[in-house]
């Protein structure tokens, strides 16, 4: 990962524990966007063609990077415009579950509309509570984040799985933003019925980006009136036949915004999604371990059998600037401080994270 680190000039500058907050460009997705913007300066309204081509690419690879069909792929700016769109097509009344303090775009989107909505308070068993949860009040969806984006609690994808199978008229709704990137994952045996996500974090493809995946069962449970001459492909004879997917599309895509999801999607995968995994694993074990033997996480986080690689540790204003001194870059979130690590962390920085923390605490 060395090589691949060097890719990366902010990692030049300290240690980068923030991709919670915004994945960092690299050397060769910015010298694709210079070229992509020059071509447009030159070319104009010629680059039309080459436009759309880059969109059709962007869905197919999106859709073969975690398996789900390309037809079933719907390019958005972001999760949130994604989830507000299908949102409206969603029944009055609906007994949906959600998570206390989950991300607020996610939350939000369905307190502002006519749901019925329980919420869980999050637990080490969290997983048990839902299964119980969706039995006793017959939840028809569920609505959660993978990562949570405080601490990085991260749902047990196997228990996803198996609650769809004994459930199968339930509706999972993921948002991926804090996922996407980080580990392998396969859509299509998931158990997921809609995994969006914003691209500007783990997949480090920058702002104004973002994908909604569908299962084939879904559309039949949304009536999403979303339309736009875009959604169409530009036909005017497809005004009445337009696919589920593409009602997500109304209007026209940026061809460097997608473009750069495509690149940094090609990227991640010429790197190896296995190599990422594994070593976004090591990170994880080793800052849990660290940072668990210090008394600087909830016992909730300690006690569960994996975890992410976004950890929220406990800190005040001063240690936060502290660290900031330091050339850490982290966040403030909740009452704590997160770090968060992707394959350009090293463990070599965790430990010099440690060293800081037991000089200034």
């Amino acid at each position: 990962m060395e090589k691949i680190r060097k890719q990366f000039p902010v990692t030049r500058k300290g240690i980068y524990a923030n991709t919670a907050v915004y994945g960092p460009m690299y050397d060769s997705l910015v010298d694709w966007r210079q070229e992509h913007d020059l071509d447009m300066l030159l070319h104009g309204s010629e680059m039309r063609t080459e436009s759309l081509t880059v969109l059709s690419d962007t869905r197919t690879t999106v859709g073969q990077f975690f398996n789900c069909k390309r037809e079933n792929v719907a390019l958005v700016s972001n999760f949130s415009t994604g989830l507000n769109f299908l949102l409206e097509g969603l029944a009055p009344k609906t007994k949906v579950l959600l998570l206390d303090h989950d991300y607020p775009s996610l939350n939000w989107s369905f307190e502002n509309r006519n749901f019925d909505i329980s919420y869980l308070k999050r637990d080490v068993a969290i997983e048990q509570l839902i299964q119980e949860t969706i039995v006793a009040k017959n939840i028809e969806v569920l609505a959660l984040s993978l990562v949570q984006w405080l601490d990085g609690f991260l749902i047990d994808l196997n228990f996803l799985k198996e609650l769809k199978k004994k459930h199968p008229n339930l509706i999972v709704i993921a948002d991926g933003t804090q996922f996407c990137g980080t580990m392998i994952f396969d859509f299509e045996a998931s158990g997921i019925d809609v995994l969006g996500a914003s691209a500007y974090k783990w997949l480090l493809a920058g702002y104004g980006n973002g994908f909604m995946l569908f299962s084939d069962t879904v559309q039949e449970r949304f009536s999403v009136r979303t339309t736009g001459f875009n959604a169409a492909d530009g036909d005017l004879d497809k005004k009445d036949s337009i696919r589920f997917a593409k009602r997500f599309e109304p209007g026209h895509l940026s061809c460097l915004n997608f473009g750069s999801l495509k690149f940094s999607m090609d990227f991640l995968s010429r790197i190896g999604m296995d190599a990422i995994t594994e070593h976004n694993r090591m990170l994880s074990e080793k800052a849990k371990k660290e940072f668990g033997e210090r008394g600087l996480l909830r016992q909730d986080i300690v006690a569960r059998k994996t975890h992410s690689t976004i950890f929220n540790i406990k800190g005040d204003d001063a240690l936060f600037h502290r660290l900031l001194e330091h050339n850490v870059v982290c966040a403030q979130r909740g009452n704590g401080i997160r770090l968060s690590f992707h394959f350009y962390n090293t463990q070599k920085e965790i430990d010099t994270i440690v060293k800081i923390l037991e000089i200034i605490r």
